[in-house]
């Protein structure tokens, strides 16, 4: 009987943690129209409230070979985000700006929004539900 019992919870633990293993999933995103090869593309995803505040929860760079990169972000938990992209040609890991503000590198979002003013969540947004997620995301 105890064989039995240990035996149940034994299934019962691996069912569980498989069913856990399917609850994150892997976002690849390519960008294949960037200007030059200088320096990387840094990529960060991002929740509602990383959003526009330099930090998101997982970050990636890639070199760029022919004026495209693929990268993929793994383990991402079910929910809403935003993915964000810097062409950062001096490689000095920030955005460089115009003396008038405009940035003097390129960038890009989910959704592929590009309006005036600074970029919205709203417009970058999607959801996680169940399966993994492919973007092109443009500069």
């Amino acid at each position: 009987m105890k064989n039995l019992i240990i035996t149940s919870m034994f299934i019962l633990s691996s069912i569980l943690g498989m069913a856990q293993e399917n609850e994150s999933y892997t976002l690849t995103v390519i960008i294949d129209n960037i200007s030059n090869d200088n320096g990387k593309v840094l990529l960060s995803l991002h929740t509602a409230d990383t959003f526009m505040k330099g930090s998101g929860i997982q970050h990636k760079e890639s070199e760029i070979v022919a004026g495209k990169i693929k990268l993929t972000f793994q383990n991402v938990p079910l929910g809403t985000y935003a993915i964000m992209a810097l062409h950062d040609e001096n490689d000095n890991q920030r955005m460089d700006y115009e003396t008038n503000g405009m940035p003097k590198e390129s960038y890009g979002m989910s959704g592929n929004e590009m309006s005036y003013g600074p970029p919205n969540f709203e417009d970058a947004k999607f959801k996680v539900l169940d399966q993994n997620l492919d973007f092109n995301i443009r500069f």
